[in-house]
């Protein structure tokens, strides 16, 4: 035991350049692919929790005729939403003079203490502080639409003038006995305490309208929202004790009914059972509120709410594109951990027939390898979800720019981190068994003798002599050495290919930004991000692959300076078949490129394929590539070639 445990601290010593190439590289692709995830996961939790707080209100039922909603419509309400909490309110637009200017400015007339749907919470008050009486009011935040009224204004509400100007508004009349009677009413002043975000909003630029994704088209559906602001310049909420009466009755009848379904927990970020009831009720509503085949209700859900079911839409895209990037990113970090583990029991064929004759198992020698790889794997996989974690906030963070986000939930969903993770534990271990299974079955004579190196053979190239009788030396043997190592020529280039893909997957996206310019930001930071990962994944792979490469023509590159070659030709000579593979795979990676670039334009229902993208994609590969071949020119330079001659020795 003392013996194997020996082997194995020394394995680790040994092999540590290719202990922290599997960390690092399952660090970028499982780093990356998690935090996507976790992001769109945590858009959707802080969704639900917003939600519950907030007590958002599942359907605002809008009155369409003069009278408002009576007592038997809001108890039709409450029956046909079994278990609902229902408040009512009401609204009216109206041109007031505010500050000197006349403005048309909705207002919310209703019960300050009982205001328990849609409610404002912390991330809702931005100024000041809520009413304390009906003397005061609260002012909606302003913004591209709307314009602010700051906490401290003191409005006069003259309900004979707000009155009229509805009337006119609706094209309609108030009769002048009527006018003459509201000129009588007190005209109470109230003052502004806070300014607030609507409780239902998220869009930094107001609410304009609904956007769903039609099915059929694939194009937004904008439908009438739940605020149509394109001409109101303001908004207030105030208290309903403020409704002055004539004759005992409101001069403003109720216009609104909010109602919030009784079990909270259903929505979840508007998973299919809370669609379903609330598609039903709503058929409901609306067939109660349906006289002579003409509606006296519009009922507006939270799916006709452009601020929730955008965001929520927008969480979708972040995970879908998170699906099909992690395919690519998985597949490439496979394809390298599969080779790392393989070459590195090729290496150790001589101590593995070492251990065999001194009488371990097959099980016992394979575990040592399996150890190694799990302890790479195990250890990137923890660092990976911290970067996870740390990539979603981030997304989070920058959704800020185009959405006031609701507060960020702490819950963390892992489904993508352990996803990714697995994947990569089980092929990273099924390859190292069935690499070592392949070695032990081999008699301990056969694998002490150094495996023949590969055979110079003729390429295709050869038989093209126009072609090949123009190629100095240096390039000859430079383009048989390409060809000679099929298997590590083939990884490189699918590897650099799916690289490639994922960099035009950025640029996809970013194209997608400057096209759309809606939430620009938002999608700006996804694509730089992309972009940088899959950079930094091009230079990886060409990393480990080279330092494999390096590593197995220790003599070859070592006679080389013997033979009298300068530095710069040695490296040159690993240099040149590192662009090679990286100009085929970059060919390669176009055609998948492609692939990639129809599924994100089907994701975001948005795209072109743009010329700088076929061109910038290249540079950018190739620019990671460099900075790999200016890392590696010291492992070239600095083989000592006593050692590396007497190596097979």
């Amino acid at each position: 035991m003392k013996t194997y445990l020996k082997t194995l601290v020394r394995t680790f010593k040994k092999h540590i350049t290719r202990l922290v190439s599997i960390i690092f590289i399952v660090l970028v692709a499982v780093g990356f692919s998690s935090g996507i995830g976790l992001a769109a996961d945590t858009i959707g939790y802080s969704l639900s929790d917003y939600y519950k707080s907030s007590n958002a209100g599942d359907f605002i039922i809008k009155s369409t005729s003069q009278s408002g909603f009576s007592e038997d419509d809001i108890a039709a309400i409450r029956d046909i939403c079994a278990g609902a909490q229902v408040q009512t309110l009401s609204t009216v637009d109206a041109k007031m003079e505010i500050d000197g200017e006349e403005r048309l400015t909705r207002l919310y007339f209703l019960d300050f203490g009982g205001w328990e749907i849609n409610k404002i919470g912390e991330r809702d008050l931005l100024s000041g502080e809520m009413p304390e009486n009906q003397t005061y009011a609260l002012s909606e935040n302003g913004d591209k639409r709307v314009k602010d009224i700051p906490a401290g204004t003191k409005i006069t509400l003259d309900f004979a003038q707000i009155l009229e100007s509805s009337a006119q508004l609706n094209g309609e009349e108030v009769p002048d006995l009527y006018k003459s009677l509201l000129a009588t009413l007190k005209k109470p002043e109230v003052e502004i305490s806070g300014v607030v975000n609507c409780p239902l909003s998220f869009g930094r630029d107001g609410e304009p309208a609904a956007i769903r994704e039609n099915e059929n088209k694939g194009t937004p559906d904008t439908t009438n929202a739940i605020n149509d602001l394109v001409s109101v310049d303001g908004i207030l909420y105030l208290s309903a004790d403020l409704i002055p009466e004539v004759f005992g009755v409101k001069v403003l009848g109720l216009t609104d009914v909010w109602a919030a379904v009784e079990d909270r927990e259903l929505f979840s970020d508007f998973d299919g059972g809370y669609e379903r009831l609330i598609n039903e009720q709503k058929l409901n509503i609306l067939s109660h509120f349906t006289v002579d085949g003409e509606e006296t209700a519009k009922v507006l859900t939270l799916y006709d709410n452009y601020s929730f079911y955008a965001l929520h839409s927008y969480g979708n895209k972040v995970e879908l594109i998170g699906y099909v990037l992690m395919v690519a990113f998985l597949c490439v970090t496979a394809l390298v951990t599969l080779s790392t583990m393989t070459r590195l029991l090729e290496e150790e064929r001589a101590e593995i027939a070492c251990l065999k004759t001194l009488g371990y198992s097959s099980f016992k020698i394979i575990f040592k390898y399996l150890l190694f790889a799990a302890i790479a794997t195990g250890i990137g996989g923890v660092g990976a979800y911290f970067v996870g974690v740390g990539l979603s906030s981030l997304v989070y963070w920058v959704f800020g720019y185009s959405f006031d986000m609701p507060p960020m939930s702490p819950n963390i969903a892992v489904v993508f981190f352990l996803i990714s993770f697995a994947i990569i534990v089980v092929i990273t271990l099924f390859a190292t068994f069935a690499a070592g299974l392949k070695l032990t079955s081999a008699t301990p004579a056969s694998l002490l003798r150094p495996k023949s190196p590969k055979p110079g053979k003729k390429v295709i190239i050869e038989k093209i002599p126009l072609i090949w009788n123009r190629l100095s030396f240096k390039y000859k043997s430079t383009v048989r050495n390409v060809l000679r190592f099929k298997s590590r020529f083939v990884m490189t280039v699918v590897a650099v290919g799916i690289s490639m893909g994922l960099v035009m997957a950025g640029l996809t996206l970013l194209d997608i930004c400057l096209l759309r310019g809606a939430y620009s930001v938002s999608i700006l930071l996804i694509a730089l991000v992309v972009i940088f990962f899959a950079g930094l994944l091009t230079a990886v792979v060409i990393y480990t692959l080279t330092n494999i490469n390096i590593s197995e023509r220790n003599r070859e590159l070592a006679t080389l300076k013997v033979l009298g070659y300068s530095e710069a030709e040695v490296a040159g000579y690993i240099y040149r078949e590192i662009y090679i593979d990286t100009a085929i795979g970059v060919v390669v990676g176009y055609p998948l490129s492609a692939l990639i670039m129809h599924v994100l334009f089907s994701i975001m229902n948005a795209g072109t394929y743009a010329t700088f993208m076929w061109a910038v994609a290249p540079f950018v590969v190739f620019g990671f590539t460099a900075i790999v071949t200016l890392l590696l020119r010291r492992r070239v330079v600095k083989i000592d070639m006593n050692e590396s001659l007497k190596a097979n020795e």
